[in-house]
């Protein structure tokens, strides 16, 4: 493309001066146009930064003569802060006094209707419900600022302008309520956006807050878009903007008029000023009015209202401090600012100061000074409220503030009234002191919020506080009551940073005397406030000023700086504050002596009081104590016996890491869809990771830890988050035991709750408990965790929740879960499986090992693989048998043969000696023959060879035959051969 020149712009200008006369002359039979029928504007910029002044008609056809185009200003020009640009001399001029200009910047700050150029509108982001209505949830204009929604509708509210240099946005909000969310961000004519850090808004702590932000030359389009998340259905606090004004435009043409309440007293004023209390103006006022004497107007009041006969309400007590003598005195005053008449019929006078009397004691930790004033203790003494002692040897001073008698309010704490439309108020006093107790007094108007805040420098480390177990740094105890005839707010908030604070508790309506406990856990808690709202209801009048809150006491523990009220043995263990010897992990401090002492065995030392042998405290069933004795833990392990079975071991380590589960939807009145997330920690040694669940609605991401906690998910693609997550609180922080039964120290887990098909294993129960004690649960919360065996199910994360109580708990307080799955049965043994044996087929035998049925274990031990042996078939068996039977057969046989043969020598043997010693007893024959040895060996021989068989007697004959083939025959004597022929006669 040809790039244009100087000359293509002439022509173009000639063009249109050409065109111009052309219009001129056809509308030469219309009247002649006044000053008040056009008005001047600059053509775009050309590329020379050049530009032209032309007359538009206001409109078209009406008249005719407007002047001619002539060459404007640069486009660089502009206008300082207090003028204006005069179109006809094309010159900057101061505003008139009563009026204001910002100079190169626009300022909206009337908004009693929505401004040209502003657009806003609502839809529904969220899914949960898309068949609601949101095209009423809008911002609203509300005179001295404009209001966003306080429904699940996201409500937009956008404004273009164009730069014609680099500039700056500057509006002031007011953003109390964390359930609301809250952004702005900018985009160009491109649509892209600013980045992403800047946009969402931080939570006004208890006045209006400003917010400034660069723009860019060009097209901004400035969008601020709120969206409510009301899942508890209590009352939203809309988010509030005034004061928007936007720099770095050319210039503005006209200047401002002051509105009604303010004025601008001189001559090119940049922006007006409130008219102070008893005073008023009109708009464009260059001064404010003083109102008669029988009328008022609060601050910034646009009109004078006749002043009410004054009543009780109208005035409050107080006590003046401690005077010398130590005497005080109740003294009554007017409500600032006076708004009543104590002339008129009817009207109540102020009552006179009472008599004097004795000034209570000072608070506890502080001691009466000469001149009947209170001052602190040392760091090492004590204090009832009267003279300071030293702590005896072996203790600490137990540090904090107790404040329980109020002459004067204490030096760490301040009082404020914020007011919605005016917060630079001239009375900053909302809270007075009254002996027993503090209470407010009524405020300008009865949506006023009264603040009292505690600020503390922090806390002093605890001895025992590990970083991966949640501790107790401090707690604060206050009683307090609210006297209301209509629906005031009672709020408790406590301050995380200078620029959050975070809601912990709020009371409606009329509450009786009570107290209220809070767990510090944070060492960035430095600040707590107490709020008090006598009404919601947008009113400029008093109705409802004898509504009060009293606070008669505060107490927090463990402050830095504090004061002590009595003195303590020296904890079992020490930290750097602390000037005490330690006892060593495990021990405690006795009583009287303060020497260490050991605790009994599997006990941790208890936080709260580490003195005395009631500071150990056992652990419950199936859990042992961690290195430095401050908590119980389970090492994911876990082991039972029933009577006559045998011992089961459990291993939950697969287990052990952070699982999650989310209940099932629900949803607001409105139809915002939420959930309920709850993240578990099931066991674990010191150095698990814990559970944790986290608050990011704001900008202070506030993140709470422990075993088991739950937080609010809500489904928005608000902040390009697919999730919002708020409200954490923590369900279980300490590990009470692990057991099979259903009752364990108070903590009960009905089986009703999770029926089962199966009882041959009974269930796992983890036991948890909570220090966190609210409203409702007085006691803490507190959850129990049921596994259960299911060796088909291999999922780690299949937690369910109580089918009779969707989110997890029946009362509030108590929490149930069910975990099966296989990871929840007993280690396998030897005895969950049994061996098959099979038949010997060719000299093989095989041993299969299967498990028993149903089966009731995972892990542990294996199957064994089978195992082949060798075998023999039943025909070799019975072969060998037989031929053992045999063998057998003629050996007994042989061995009868062998028996009879030795019985036959025996009697022979006998026979002979009995013959030898005829028939003597006890006599012995004469030897006859000396060739035969003892035992006659040869007769014997002799004696068988007649008695042998055919084949013996073969045998026998040819041992017996010499070599020189003549036989062997022995010799009898006389004697012998007679004694056979003799037996051969017989």
């Amino acid at each position: 493309m040809m790039e244009r020149g100087p000359g293509h712009l002439r022509i173009c200008t000639l063009c249109f001066f050409l065109l111009w006369v052309l219009v001129t002359y056809t509308c030469a039979d219309l009247p002649m146009c006044k000053e008040s029928d056009y008005h001047f504007e600059y053509t775009e910029c050309d590329v020379l930064g050049s530009r032209w002044r032309v007359a538009i008609p206001n409109k078209a056809e009406t008249c005719t003569g407007l002047p001619d185009p002539v060459k404007g200003t640069y486009c660089t020009f502009s206008c300082n802060e207090g003028e204006f640009l005069d179109m006809q001399s094309q010159q900057c001029q101061k505003c008139s006094a009563g009026t204001y200009s910002s100079g190169t910047s626009i300022a909206f700050e009337d908004w009693d209707n929505l401004p040209m150029g502003f657009i806003t509108h609502g839809m529904m982001i969220n899914e949960g419900n898309a068949n609601i209505n949101c095209s009423n949830s809008t911002w609203t204009p509300k005179g001295e600022y404009v209001a966003s929604n306080t429904d699940e509708c996201t409500a937009t509210l956008s404004y273009a302008v164009n730069l014609k240099k680099p500039g700056s946005l500057y509006f002031e909000y007011f953003y109390p309520d964390s359930n609301i969310y809250f952004e702005f961000f900018v985009q160009n004519d491109q649509c892209q956006s600013t980045d992403s850090e800047s946009r969402w808004m931080r939570i006004s702590e208890s006045s209006w807050s400003n917010y400034k932000v660069e723009l860019s030359k060009g097209n901004n389009v400035l969008y601020w878009r709120t969206a409510a998340y009301d899942w508890q259905g209590s009352a939203v606090t809309p988010v509030l903007l005034r004061n928007i004004q936007v720099s770095g435009v050319a210039y503005t043409s006209e200047c401002f008029h002051c509105k009604p309440g303010t004025h601008s007293s001189k001559a090119g004023s940049a922006r007006c000023i409130p008219c102070p209390a008893d005073t008023y103006s009109n708009k464009g006022a260059t001064v404010c009015h003083d109102c008669e004497p029988d009328k008022y107007a609060v601050p910034g009041s646009g009109s004078c209202k006749p002043r009410p006969a004054c009543t009780n309400s109208d005035y409050f007590y107080t006590h003046t401090p401690c005077d010398s003598e130590g005497k005080t005195q109740l003294m009554y005053k007017w409500i600032e600012p006076k708004i009543c008449s104590e002339v008129i019929e009817g009207a109540v006078r102020l009552p006179a100061s009472g008599e004097k009397q004795t000034c209570p004691p000072c608070n506890p930790g502080f001691f009466v000074t000469n001149s009947s004033g209170c001052e602190p203790c040392s760091n090492d003494s004590y204090s009832d409220g009267k003279v300071c002692k030293k702590c005896p040897v072996g203790t600490e001073p137990l540090l904090g503030f107790e404040y329980k008698w109020w002459n004067t309010l204490p030096r760490n704490m301040e009082s404020t009234v914020f007011h919605e439309e005016f917060s630079n108020s001239e009375r900053r006093i909302a809270w007075e002191v009254a002996g027993e107790y503090i209470y407010t007094i009524p405020g300008f108007q009865d949506t006023d919020y009264l603040t009292l805040t505690l600020n503390v420098p922090g806390y002093r480390a605890q001895t025992m506080a590990k970083a991966n177990e949640r501790s107790e740094l401090s707690r604060i105890t206050f009683v307090f009551e609210t006297i209301c005839t209509s629906v005031c707010s009672f709020y408790f908030l406590a301050g995380y940073s200078k620029w959050s604070n975070h809601l912990v508790e709020q009371w409606k309506g009329r509450n009786g005397k009570q107290s209220y406990t809070y767990l510090i856990q944070n060492n960035n808690t430095v600040s707590f406030t107490w709020t008090f709202q006598r009404t919601e209801d947008l009113s400029m009048d008093r109705n409802y000023s004898t509504d009060a809150a009293k606070i008669y006491s505060i107490h927090i523990t463990n402050v830095i700086g504090g004061v002590a009220f009595q003195c303590r043995r020296c904890p079992a263990t020490s930290n750097k504050d602390s000037s005490c010897v330690p006892c060593p992990p495990g021990h405690y401090m006795a009583n009287g002596t303060g020497a260490c002492e050991r605790c009994p065995p599997n006990t941790f030392i208890k936080a709260s009081q580490p003195v005395g042998e009631t500071a150990c405290v056992q652990c419950g069933p199936n859990t042992k104590t961690n290195r430095v004795y401050t908590a119980c833990l389970s090492g994911c392990t876990f082991r039972v016996q029933k009577e006559g079975e045998a011992m089961q071991t459990y291993d939950f380590s697969p287990l052990s890491n952070v699982t999650s589960i989310t209940s099932n939807p629900r949803f607001t009145s409105r139809g915002l869809r939420y959930f309920h997330l709850f993240n578990l920690n099931l066991c674990g040694t010191e150095s698990r990771v814990p559970a944790s669940c986290v608050d990011n609605v704001t900008e202070s991401e506030k993140v709470l830890k422990g075993y088991i906690c739950q937080s609010t998910l809500v489904p928005s693609d608000i902040r390009s988050q697919s999730l919002v997550s708020s409200q954490p609180v923590i369900i279980g922080d300490s590990l009470i035991g692990v057991t099979t039964k259903t009752t364990l120290e108070g903590i009960s887990s009905p089986a009703s709750l999770f029926p089962s098909a199966s009882s041959q294993l009974p269930d796992v129960i983890f036991y948890y408990k909570s220090s966190d004690a609210t409203q409702a649960c007085k006691q803490g919360r507190s959850a129990s965790v049921r596994l259960r065996c299911n060796p088909t199910t291999s999922v780690k994360d299949g937690i369910i929740l109580p089918s009779g109580c969707s989110e997890g708990t029946c009362d509030g307080c108590t929490f149930h879960f069910l975990w099966e799955t296989q990871h929840a049965c007993p280690l396998c043994t030897t005895s969950h499986y049994r061996e098959i044996i099979s038949s010997c087929d060719k000299g093989i035998q095989t041993t299969t090992y299967v498990w028993q049925q149903p089966l009731h274990c995972y892990g542990g031990k294996s199957l064994p693989p089978p195992k082949v042996s060798a075998c023999v078939t039943m025909d070799f068996w019975l072969k060998f048998g037989v031929s053992i039977g045999l063998i057998t057969a003629v050996l007994l046989i042989s061995l009868s043969c062998y028996f009879w043969k030795k019985t036959r020598k025996l009697q022979y043997r006998y026979s002979r000696l009995m013959m030898g010693s005829g028939g003597k007893e006890c006599e012995l024959p004469t030897a006859d023959s000396c060739a035969i040895m003892e035992g006659e060996d040869a007769e014997d021989d002799l004696m068988d060879l007649t008695h042998k068989s055919f084949f013996t007697r073969i045998k026998s004959f040819s041992r017996e035959r010499t070599s020189d083939g003549f036989d062997s025959v022995p010799l009898k004597s006389s004697s012998q051969h007679q004694q056979e022929e003799d037996e051969e006669e017989d």
